[in-house]
Formats: structure tokens, sequence, C-alpha cells
């Protein structure tokens, strides 16, 4: 596969593009790229350009190509709304995610999270997380950056408007092959210890169905991919 950076700013039309200090570092010491290597740039609006790697001193430089409006995108719009899980954990499930297709992911402060943030904290994980969505389109091929929306309560969440299907993952709920859920979906999962009793009784007054994986039960890294899986098995590209 031909390695793929993101250049955080709209691709200019010119012949030459200077790669970001990370991306250039990733692209000479990591990957140890070489002058006339073939590289791909994306700017996270869609699309793609194809380039040579032209190497200045400790600067790299994609140059020539043509921009190719190419569409990784699944025709399922799906958001995560992952409750805040250990810190590996959580990184586990938005890079995983992005390679299944969502649009976006919500991080939610739920009761028995153990993973608790401050203010300062919160906005620096935020960027961590942006930052784990980039690399996971550079790895997959998707010209798309999912959006990571501010770490916020379960709540503040559930106040908000939406036209999407809602889906909580509880034991006992109906399985995904009778819910027929209409785009965009979003997906609720829980911390390690689950959803609280008042925290499911909530989502069940905002009218939010609810799933379940089957008699196993799945940790909160596994549980949200297995059913983004499944959705795309059923009523996306997979």
């Amino acid at each position: 596969m031909i390695p793929r950076f993101y250049i955080p700013e709209v691709l200019p039309h010119t012949d030459e593009v200077l790669l970001p200090p990370g991306a250039a570092h990733h692209a000479l010491k990591v990957l140890r790229l070489g002058l006339g290597d073939s590289v791909v740039l994306f700017d996270g609006s869609g699309g793609e350009r194809s380039a040579r790697l032209d190497i200045h001193g400790k600067n790299a430089v994609a140059v020539g190509g043509q921009w190719q409006d190419v569409n990784r995108e699944s025709p399922l719009e799906t958001v995560l709304v992952q409750a805040l899980a250990g810190s590996d954990k959580m990184d586990w499930a938005i890079q995983k995610a992005v390679e299944l297709g969502v649009s976006g992911i919500i991080p939610v402060q739920a009761a028995r999270s153990v993973l608790r943030l401050s203010d300062e904290r919160a906005h620096k994980k935020r960027a961590h997380w942006q930052q784990i969505v980039i690399s996971a389109c550079e790895q997959c091929g998707r010209n798309r950056l999912p959006f990571v929306a501010p770490v916020q309560t379960l709540g503040a969440y559930l106040e908000q408007p939406t036209q999407a299907t809602r889906l909580i993952l509880a034991p006992g709920g109906e399985r995904i092959q009778e819910v027929q859920p209409l785009a965009p979906i979003h997906l609720l999962v829980g911390p390690e210890g689950g959803w609280s009793e008042e925290e499911e009784a909530l989502c069940q007054r905002a009218g939010i169905r609810a799933v379940g994986l089957g008699p196993r039960i799945l940790r909160t890294e596994t549980a949200g991919l297995a059913v983004l899986a499944a959705l795309q098995t059923i009523c996306g590209d997979f």
C-alpha cells in the first residue's frame, strides 16, 4: 500500500506540497521513504492526490500528481457514542470504529466510567483522539475525517435534537437483525461496568431502543465494534 499522509490544510493547486514536520518525520525516519517514492496526500475534505517524494535535508516535499475524487465512505452514516473507558481501550475503540466507517465519535462521561477527565484533560484527550482518527484514516484509505465531539455527560448528549436512530447496547435488548434502523444511526456503548440503571432509564425515556449481543458479555472496546460490523453487513457496504 502506498503511504498516505494527512495535510491539515486544503491541498494547494501547486506542483509541490511541503509535508508537516510530523508527517515528514514519519515518512523519513519511520517508513524510511526515499527520493522518488510514491505517496498519497489527503486533506480530510474528500479526494486524494498522488505524488512522489522529494527530500531537502529534514524536509519532505510531495511533488506532482493529480487530484482524484476518491470516495471510500460507507453509505451508512453511523456515530459511535462511546462512554469513557480506560485510556488504551478508548484509543482502540476509536481507531477501529474509524476503520469500520463511523462518521463521528461522541465521548460520554458515564456513571461507571473508569476514566475521569477535567476540562483541561478532556481538551487534551480530544486532540489525542482526533490524531488517532487521522492515523486510522491514513491507514484505511478514508479521505474524510470523522469528527470527535467534546466530552459530555449522557444527559447533555440526550438533550441535543437529532434525526438519527439511537440504539443503546444493553443485555436482553432486541437482536440487531430485528431493529432495521434508519440512517443515520447513533450507537451508545457503555463503560467497563456497563450503564447504570438510572442511565438506562434515562435512555428509555428518551425513546432509545435497546439492542443486545446474544448471551455473551462483550467488553466495552469490543461491543461497539461488533455492532458496527453487523450494521455494515446488514445495511452498509460489507
